[in-house]
């Protein structure tokens, strides 16, 4: 509604109540509103805010970290447009700030920049810095071409809390692990201004170091190929991230461990029949099994690309197709060899009510994480099924450098 539209309703509001008063003689007052109605609160908790963020950051908007000792407005280094970027540097300016892109120490590896603060790393933007200055930074496809990278000035000294925070946000929100970081005192004053995201550094922080409680939202009874009592679970995590579901073969007791595999889904493998990886296969052998037994829980979990997301992984993909193993792909592009959290199958689990598992995996670390959330892990039922040409060295990588078990 325009200005003038608003203003043309409170005359017609007025009007319409000096009229009430004139033909209503000594009428009885109307109760309070704001007294009458139930206590309640409409206000967003720091889980919706973290929501707000992440969408922010995925569309390119910046977003405001507030803490007692300080601010700074953030922003994705993959998103962020030309126009916001200079708008970021005139504020730059203004405020004597300065503005520094916060890469991984292990994008940092690659780029030879040194990482002061242990686990990230932050660099001054050079005066000429543009978007494609920022893009070559955080994405890896072209370092091959263009190895000549830099040199890199990085920060040393004061505080990277907000930086740290900043790189955490934008993994969550799938993008690059890079983000460009304003330090201003009065960050939350221009957040207000520019109608920006504010989030309380410290409460963010907390809240992004517990996984996301999963609800369930609905189930109901699918006949598969692996068995025609199969029942799919949906469930919901409280910060609005990514569904992840369920599939109950049959009727597992609660009371003995039921035959469980941690399935992380993957679109290429799963949907594609992609031959890189064994994802597919082993998605169908450990449904075929459970069918064969009689029963099984099968959790399908959104981590797609171990955690990075689909557009990550098409990167690493790439970057693979350069040379480079998936560990090293997933280096470059600044992740850790695996992002996942294993904590929402085992809040799954706890949710349909068991508490131990036959589990089939061929990853250690699956097994220690399911232990650390109490899940008793009675025996693991390998699961090595899919080799082909094409993933020989893939597997090969994961055997070698992440430990599984082939």
């Amino acid at each position: 509604m325009r200005h003038d539209d608003h203003a043309h309703v409170l005359c017609a509001s007025l009007l319409f109540q000096s009229l009430t008063k004139a033909i209503t003689p000594n009428p009885t007052p109307p109760p309070d509103p704001i007294q009458a109605r139930p206590q309640m609160s409409l206000r967003p908790d720091i889980t919706h805010l973290l929501g707000r963020a992440r969408g922010d950051l995925a569309m390119g908007l910046p977003v405001a970290l507030c803490s007692a000792g300080g601010g700074a407005l953030i922003a994705a280094a993959e998103t962020l447009d030309a126009p916001r970027l200079a708008s970021l540097r005139a504020l730059a300016t203004e405020t004597g700030a300065e503005l520094t892109l916060a890469i991984t120490a292990r994008r940092a590896e690659t780029l030879k920049a040194r990482a002061y603060d242990g686990d990230l790393a932050r660099i001054l933007l050079p005066q000429d810095a543009d978007r494609a200055w920022i893009a070559a930074t955080a994405n890896p496809e072209d370092d091959l071409k263009s190895p000549m990278k830099g040199p890199f000035a990085t920060q040393r000294g004061g505080g990277a809390a907000l930086h740290r925070l900043a790189l955490a946000l934008v993994k969550t929100a799938r993008l690059l692990p890079a983000a460009l970081v304003l330090p201003l005192d009065s960050a939350a004053r221009y957040a207000v201004e520019a109608g920006l995201t504010i989030l309380p550094s410290d409460a963010a922080d907390a809240a992004m170091r517990l996984s996301s409680p999963p609800h369930p939202v609905v189930s109901a009874r699918v006949p598969l190929e692996a068995s025609h009592a199969g029942r799919v679970h949906v469930f919901r995590p409280e910060d609005g991230s990514e569904e992840h579901y369920a599939i109950e073969i049959g009727k597992p007791p609660r009371n003995a461990p039921v035959l469980t595999r941690l399935h992380s889904a993957c679109f290429t493998g799963d949907v594609l029949g992609s031959l890189k990886c064994d994802c597919g296969p082993q998605l169908r052998a450990a449904l075929a099994q459970m069918g064969a037994e009689g029963a099984g829980v099968l959790l399908y979990l959104n981590q797609e690309g171990r955690g990075i997301g689909l557009a990550n992984k098409m990167r690493a993909y790439a970057l693979q197709d350069q040379g480079f193993d998936t560990v090293e792909a997933n280096h470059r592009l600044g992740f850790e060899d695996d992002e996942r959290d294993f904590r929402i199958g085992a809040g799954i689990l706890s949710k349909m009510g068991f508490s131990s598992v036959r589990l089939m995996t061929n990853n250690p670390a699956k097994i220690d994480m399911m232990k650390r959330c109490g899940v008793d892990v009675v025996q693991r039922v390998p699961l090595v099924v899919g080799q082909t040409d094409q993933n020989r060295g893939y597997l090969a990588t994961k055997a070698r450098k992440s430990g599984h078990l082939l």
